[in-house]
């Protein structure tokens, strides 16, 4: 997976709470397994005024004006900023995918469920849980001034506003670790190759008929 070190990007508000995995990314688009190509899809019945399938392309489908990852700049937004409880329902992996499809790298909430959070750090999606009254700030400011920019330092644990204050924020190191490294579930299985390769070689031995 992508590392994450530091992002900087335009911060889209997505000012709701209890956004379920089913509205990130919608049970029809489950089919596919290759971890690619959900951006289109992401938010799909917000963001779309017809209705939504995989064999449909969607430059032909009417756009929504009013939701707001359909209006510049927050059409091209790296980190996006919700309310309580962010990734709610299902624990469809097909959500975080489409987020990053879509060119998130973080999240940034007052809670999130969590199979969502697990998720995500197996994804090389950054959710960072920030106190409800900085998030409401954070909001304030977009609403204020749309274009609005942080950045995420992860080496770091905080974030940085474009007037310079920071917010430290919590992650646990073994996660920190994976996501500054590129590390998911099968490349950190990689790293012990040699020593898989020798205990199938002694099990050869020692139990043949298992082969």
């Amino acid at each position: 997976m992508e590392q994450f070190t530091k992002v900087t990007g335009i911060i889209a508000p997505m000012d709701r709470p209890n956004v379920d995995t089913d509205a990130i990314i919608p049970k029809q688009y489950l089919k596919s397994i290759k971890r690619s190509g959900f951006g289109p899809n992401a938010f799909d019945d917000w963001r779309y005024l017809d209705p939504g399938a995989p064999d449909i392309d969607n430059s032909t489908r009417r756009i929504n004006p009013d939701f707001i990852l359909n209006k510049s700049p927050y059409n091209k937004a790296r980190i996006l900023i919700a309310r309580e409880n962010f990734g709610c329902g299902s624990s469809r992996e097909h959500a975080v995918w489409a987020l990053e499809d879509f060119g998130f790298r973080a999240v940034i909430a007052p809670s999130f469920a969590d199979i969502f959070f697990n998720n995500s750090f197996k994804n090389g999606l950054l959710p960072i849980v920030l106190d409800a009254e900085l998030v409401d700030g954070i909001f304030t400011r977009v609403e204020n001034q749309p274009g609005y920019e942080l950045t995420v330092d992860l080496q770091k644990q905080k974030i940085i506003t474009e007037e310079g204050e920071e917010y430290p924020f919590a992650v646990d190191a073994f996660r920190k670790h994976c996501l500054l490294n590129g590390l998911d579930d099968i490349s950190l299985t990689l790293q012990h190759t040699e020593e898989i390769k020798a205990y199938e070689e002694k099990t050869k031995q020692s139990a043949p008929w298992l082969f």
